[in-house]
């Protein structure tokens, strides 16, 4: 016999059959990490579900269309389609690369997507009467003969009078206005004065008393997640302009040639928003998917529409928070009113963002987390991401935060030292000691955690994937004290405990193969492996009611899984970083060693090969130079030179202000707490750092005598009156 035997084995659930997507990614360039991250999460979701035995389709596809696409082709010299199918090249490598398994991926640039989408709209405008058209005055270039978005339009602000700002919002003051208060506006596509004309278009009736009514019904009734809710609430709720009970206010689904889209029906020259068939673009990759024959290939009997249409049929979409106005009101009004076989969403899972050491994802300011950098330069296990970012999740609308410190203890410490440590410690005397064969396995430990598979099942089926791995390591502690309190490499060695040896190390391959379903959705590839470790032709959630019988053979133990080096983590986050200028003795955003001997060279007296080059003021206004105030000082455990400067240089992010973390070499010249309220010089827009000690995002300036007739460093101070966050020029 060398199947499982069966114990305790949990009741099956009935079959589900679900339609799963995720956000499509606009194909103008490539995944970045917030992708991948919301891959991770709905991927890990499918499998679970697979695992119970579900019927899941599992679907995304390229946001194609639109003006930006249009725009970049036009810059590059190539037609849209070229540029979204490069786009569409790229994908494979990330997917396969992080293990996230979509059994379908296609563009809203193509026919399916034109098919539904103008079907929709027919529907939407014919049977619904949901659809008008009205004229609307546009700013328009005359060089590009395009009407104008915000984004393509800048002036002064009319506020502060700020240059070249953007025709909704001035980044200097924060003023909000409409393109056609700016002053002096120009068009940022040809530089032209944009000129007003107007255009029909066409809006969906989203404040119809029917689509409001419909909406307060579904989007309050628990489909979403309370912090969802109430925000729909909010505009659902909200006094309108009409002082009717609704905010909500009509969509303008339509834009004029030239635009790459979708051409709308009976009405030349038109073509439909991107927001309106880029969601009909979940629906079309289902339908090509189908009409392939790729779901007939894994058991699915039904057409495309007879899925839709069906009752049981669940559609559930993974997104991000800035983007649920789209997919919380016109997509669930569009899809109700438009009638069978079309069918409002069941579920609409929202996430957050995520960030770095606390910081927005950001290229520029050494926040970046590039996912073919972490896969290919540092070389890292595609799983190590998807546990951790696993560990980090839960049902809320929370942002997920990489530490570097953290994920490199969260992942030795759980995945090899924990996991991977039960198979390391007890396989080898199975395969070397008994030829592989395990003897029967029952214990109160193994039926403890065979019970665990129901709780922890509702914790992946509620996407509390935090929790459910806190309680698969909660198990994984038990195991290694159980091995630790066994003590099987001492029991090796006496020939009077060789059957007790073998019954231990039988119970702990158990108990690591019950481990290893429950982590398996979360560490697919991994799991895999186990399985043919194991000698198992599988693992579902299903199998956790049973254990390997007497006399079942493993194979011969290899290992796993490899600790994550720091040393990756440097090259995930290297950055080239700008050369600091002879006057600058106080470099902040190299790691020590390397601070010290940059320092040490550029205070060479040998050193003067630069010293009297001449830079032009192009070169000089590259630096950005603010007034800074140190608010708070600390030594840096650890470092020898390095003191911590928290920095305040007038920065306000969300209407709260932003300090800026700088590491700076000046603990031999000064004592933190005496700097604390000081005024000092900081370049601002240099490229930040990841170091040892965290993120330094600058770097203050100092002046050092190179004769050593004055030895020391001191940090220039500006004159009384100056401020944080004013420019020296």
């Amino acid at each position: 016999m060398s199947g499982p035997i069966s114990s305790s084995a949990p009741a099956a659930p009935p079959k589900r059959r679900l339609f799963v997507t995720t956000a499509l990614p606009y194909a103008n360039g490539s995944f970045h990490i917030g992708h991948i991250m919301e891959y991770i999460q709905a991927d890990i979701w499918v499998r679970f579900q697979r695992m119970q035995g579900h019927q899941v389709h599992f679907v995304c596809a390229d946001d194609a269309h639109g003006a930006p696409i249009m725009l970049k082709a036009e810059s590059e010299g190539i037609t849209p389609k070229q540029l979204v199918n490069r786009i569409a090249a790229e994908r494979p490598k990330y997917l396969e690369g992080f293990h996230i398994d979509f059994d379908h991926w296609h563009s809203t640039d193509s026919p399916e997507n034109t098919e539904l989408s103008q079907d929709i709209y027919r529907r939407l405008r014919d049977d619904a009467k949901l659809t008008y058209s009205k004229s609307v005055e546009q700013f328009y270039d005359p060089v590009k003969n395009m009407f104008l978005a915000d984004r393509y339009i800048k002036g002064e602000c009319p506020k502060c009078g700020a240059k070249d700002q953007f025709g909704d919002a001035c980044e200097v003051c924060g003023a909000v206005y409409a393109p056609t208060d700016l002053i002096n506006p120009y068009s940022t596509l040809s530089g032209a004065k944009p000129v007003m004309k107007s255009s029909d278009h066409f809006f969906f009736k989203l404040s119809d008393p029917k689509c409001v009514a419909f909406l307060r019904d579904w989007a309050l009734d628990g489909k979403l997640q309370p912090q969802v809710a109430n925000k729909a609430r909010e505009w659902l709720e909200g006094e309108g302009p009409d002082g009717k009970k609704s905010a909500l206010g009509d969509w303008d689904i339509s834009r004029d040639a030239p635009y790459f889209g979708i051409e709308i029906p009976d009405a030349p020259g038109k073509y439909f928003y991107v927001w309106l068939d880029a969601p009909v673009g979940y629906l079309a990759s289902l339908k090509s998917y189908f009409d392939s024959g790729k779901a007939r290939a894994k058991g699915e009997t039904r057409s495309f529409a007879e899925f839709m249409a069906a009752e049981d049929t669940e559609q559930i979409h993974f997104i991000g928070k800035d983007i649920i106005y789209f997919h919380t009101l016109f997509w669930p009004a569009m899809l109700k009113f438009a009638g069978t076989p079309y069918k409002v969403p069941n579920r609409v899972y929202v996430h957050g963002f995520i960030t770095v050491s606390g910081e927005k994802m950001s290229k520029s300011r050494g926040t970046g987390l590039d996912p073919l950098r972490y896969l290919d330069a540092a070389k890292m296990n595609p799983e190590w991401l998807r546990y951790y970012i696993a560990a980090k999740l839960n049902a809320n609308v929370e942002d997920v935060d990489f530490n570097p410190d953290d994920f490199v203890a969260r992942v030795n410490s759980d995945l090899v030292g924990k996991y991977i440590n039960i198979a390391s410690r007890c396989a080898g005397f199975v395969t070397k000691k008994f030829a592989g064969k395990l003897l029967a396995a029952e214990s109160a430990l193994l039926r403890e955690t065979q019970s665990a598979a129901s709780a922890i099942g509702a914790l992946y089926e509620a996407r509390e994937f935090g929790k459910a791995l806190r309680e698969i390591m909660q198990l994984a502690d038990g195991i290694n004290q159980f091995v630790d309190q066994a003590k099987p490499w001492d029991m090796a060695k006496d020939p009077a405990q060789q059957e007790a040896l073998h019954r231990i190390c039988s119970e702990a391959i158990n108990l690591f193969r019950l481990l290893t379903i429950y982590l398996k959705p979360t560490i697919p590839h991994l799991a895999g492996e186990v399985a043919s470790f194991l000698n198992v032709p599988s693992l579902s959630w299903a199998d956790a009611g049973t254990l390997l019988p007497a006399g079942h053979t493993i194979q011969s133990y290899k290992h796993l899984m490899q600790r994550v080096d720091p040393k990756q983590l440097d090259t995930l986050f290297d950055m080239p970083t700008t050369p600091a200028s002879a006057a600058t003795a106080a470099p902040t955003n190299v790691p020590k060693d390397e601070a010290a001997k940059k320092t040490a060279q550029s205070a060479s007296p040998a050193d003067t090969s630069g010293q009297n080059a001449h830079i032009s003021i192009d070169d000089f206004t590259k630096i950005d130079l603010r007034i800074a105030r140190i608010i708070d000082a600390k030594h840096v455990e650890g470092a020898d030179k390095l003191v911590q400067l928290t920095l305040d240089i007038g920065e306000v992010v969300d209407g709260q202000p932003k300090p800026r973390n700088v590491f700076a070499g000046i603990k031999s010249a000064y004592d933190p707490a005496k700097l604390i309220g000081k005024m000092t010089v900081m370049v601002a827009n240099l490229a930040p750092r990841k170091m040892k000690f965290g993120l330094s995002e600058g770097m203050v300036l100092a002046a050092s005598d190179t004769t050593g007739t004055s030895p020391g460093l001191y940090l220039l101070e500006p004159d009384e009156g100056a401020q944080p966050g004013m420019r020296v020029k």
